[in-house]
This record gives C-alpha cells, structure tokens and sequence, in this order.
C-alpha cells in the first residue's frame, strides 16, 4: 500500500513538472515571437531613386539615431523600383526621380494619395572625364554636342525609355535639336549612377546626369548646364505605400519631408523651388 501511494505520488509531481516544463516553453517561445515582431516593427522600408542614395542614407543614420527606428535601403531606376512593388516588393515608403513613375503606382491604387508630396528638385548637366581637355560650354542649339564627341565618342545617359535622368535627357537633347544626331550614340544605362560610372571611367566621352551627382564624383567635371527649360522640372515626389500610413512609416516620412530632412538634401544640392 505505502509502495502504491508512494509510485502515485511521484507520478503526481513528474506530471507536475511536465506541465511547468511546457508552460516555461510556451513563455518562452511567446516571448521570441513577441520581441520578433517589435524588432519587425522597428524596421522601415524605403525604394528610392539611386540618385538620392548619400542623401537618402544621412538621412537615415540621423533618424535611426533618433528613434531606435532602422532602414532598409533600395537604390535603383526609378522605374524598377516601381515594377518591383507592382509585383508585390515590401517598400513601404518610394521616392521617385520623376512624376510618371509615380502616377503609374497611384493609378494601380499603390501608393496612399494623401501623403504624395515632390518635396526636392535637381538639374541636368553635361559632363566629360576630369582628364579632358574640353572646355565648359554653354549649351543652345548653336553648340553641336555631336562635334564635341568627335567621330568616335559616345556620350552615357539614362536609358530614356524608362530611366527618369535619360528620359530628362532626351527632353533636353530634343528641345536642342540634337536628338536626331545623338540617339544612336547614347550608351545607355539602368539608372543614373551607370551613367556617371561610364564618365568617371573614361568608357564614355560626355554624360548626361544629375548635378547632384556630379556632385559626388571627383573623376568628372561639369562642362554644362542644361537650361531649365530644355526638360520637364526634375522633381522627386515623395509618398507612402498603400497600407503603410501610421507608425514608424508615418514618423519617418514626416522627417524626410520636413524641416530636418529636407536641410539634408539640400546639403547635396537638391533644392525645394
């Protein structure tokens, strides 16, 4: 009988440990889950046009600074990264270089219309290796950017059949009248900075891109502006993607938009007017 009570007894308490045991696992499982998600919370997702990655990324560091809250960056065409949310990609937050890339997006129900805002601008430039021997210029339609390639060069943009910065160049090229002369000597790049790669490397004579990109190259030099009214006004609208206005997303947009953020743009030569 003792032998009896004594085998139910420890059953008793081996069930009993059994029991905590799982309890413990189910907290601690439950705690992971918890802390997983919160950690998930505190990560935003920002496409951006690739000619606004150093801007883009102070930005970023000063905000996560800030808040706690990090970022994770994709830099590309403006146009791929419109195609890649289309197909489903997790950006909560797209900075288009041009409006069309926007409007595609809202016209799919992408974006949330009330938080599109073209919060910067830039310019066009033309532009030659450091090394070169040409001289700055002033373009209008009485200089030939044919006769400053020479017969053989080729002078590196944007592809302007989607690219926003080969799309302004071909703008400006056609309101020159030079398109004719040139299309069949672009090198045509995926977005912007390919284009400014090809100059900086000496694989292209001349390059049209952002002035904000030259900006960032010591192995370019500017030989010319484009005049404002060669293209359409180089603006680059903001917005959030639809099902993302609130929380970390909303806080994140409001920096970049205002006061704070926009001061960082304009430390690398974007403009608000």
């Amino acid at each position: 009988m003792r032998g009896v009570v004594s085998g139910w007894g420890s059953g008793r308490w081996t069930g009993r440990l059994r029991t905590t045991l799982i309890l413990v696992l189910c907290l601690v499982y439950a705690s992971a889950w918890f802390s997983d998600n919160a950690m998930a919370e505190r990560v935003v997702t920002v496409f951006a046009a690739a000619s606004l990655s150093e801007a883009m990324t102070q930005a970023g560091d000063r905000f996560t600074a800030a808040t706690g809250v990090k970022l994770r960056f994709s830099f590309a065409s403006s146009s791929t990264l419109a195609r890649q949310i289309e197909t489903g990609a997790p950006a909560q937050i797209y900075i288009s270089a041009n409006e069309f890339w926007m409007d595609y997006l809202e016209g799919k129900g992408l974006i949330a219309p009330a938080t599109r805002v073209s919060a910067v601008r830039n310019a066009l430039v033309l532009i030659a290796p450091r090394g070169s021997a040409q001289d700055p210029v002033e373009l209008s339609k009485d200089i030939s950017i044919a006769a400053l390639l020479g017969p053989n060069g080729w002078i590196a943009s944007g592809d302007p059949a989607h690219v926003p910065a080969g799309i302004y160049a071909m703008q400006a090229l056609q309101a020159l009248g030079q398109w004719r002369l040139l299309k069949d000597r672009l090198a045509r790049s995926d977005n912007v900075r390919a284009a400014l790669a090809l100059v900086a490397h000496g694989e292209a004579r001349l390059g049209i891109v952002y002035a904000t990109d030259a900006r960032i190259s010591d192995n370019i030099k500017i030989i010319a502006t484009f005049p404002k009214s060669a293209h359409r006004p180089i603006t680059y609208p903001f917005a959030i993607v639809a099902g993302n206005d609130g929380g970390d997303v909303r806080h994140l947009f409001d920096y970049l938009t205002g006061t704070e953020g926009l001061a960082i743009f304009h430390q690398y030569g974007f403009t608000s007017e």
